[in-house]
C-alpha cells in the first residue's frame, strides 16, 4: 500500500488491517515511516526498495502524486494498479494500461473485497441497524 499511514484513524490503516485479516501480505510504502514498522510490517520508502515481487500496487495518495508511482509499478513488474476512493488520474491510468497493468480507479480495495467475499457486515455495515423500514414496536 503506497501511502499507508501509521495513524489508525486514516482510511489506509483501516484498509490494511482488513486486508491483513483476510490473509493478504500488505507491504507499507511511505517515505515518512521508512525503516520503521506499521502493523508489524517493515515500511519501505518506495516500491523499488521492496525485495520481492508485488502483484497489486494499492495507492492512497493524491491524484497528482500517481504518475511516478505508476512508473515504479511498471519497473517492478506489478500486475495491478489500484487507486483508492477519490484517487482519479486518467493519464496515469492510461500509462499503466499501456504498460500492461490492470487498473482500478476510485474504488476502495477493502470495500470491493468485502462486497465479493461477504465482509460488508464488519463495523456495522449491512447489519440492519440502519434501515428504512418502520419499526413494528
Amino acid at each position: 500500500m503506497v501511502g499507508l499511514s501509521a495513524d489508525p484513524m486514516r482510511p489506509s490503516h483501516f484498509a490494511a488491517i482488513y486486508m491483513l485479516a483476510e490473509g493478504y501480505d500488505v507491504i507499507p510504502v511511505n517515505p515518512r515511516y521508512a525503516d520503521q514498522e506499521i502493523l508489524g510490517r517493515s515500511v519501505y520508502a518506495s516500491l523499488s526498495e521492496i525485495p520481492h515481487p508485488i502483484e497489486i500496487v494499492d495507492v492512497f495518495r493524491k491524484p497528482e502524486d500517481v504518475p511516478p508511482i505508476v512508473e515504479d509499478a511498471i519497473t517492478i513488474g506489478a500486475k495491478v494498479l489500484w487507486m483508492q476512493l477519490g484517487v482519479v488520474n486518467d493519464a496515469a491510468a492510461a500509462r499503466a494500461r499501456a504498460a500492461g497493468l490492470d487498473v482500478v480507479m476510485n474504488r476502495c480495495v477493502k470495500i470491493e473485497h468485502a462486497r465479493f467475499f461477504g465482509g460488508l457486515n464488519l463495523v456495522g455495515m449491512n447489519t440492519g441497524v440502519v434501515t428504512s423500514r418502520r419499526s413494528l414496536t
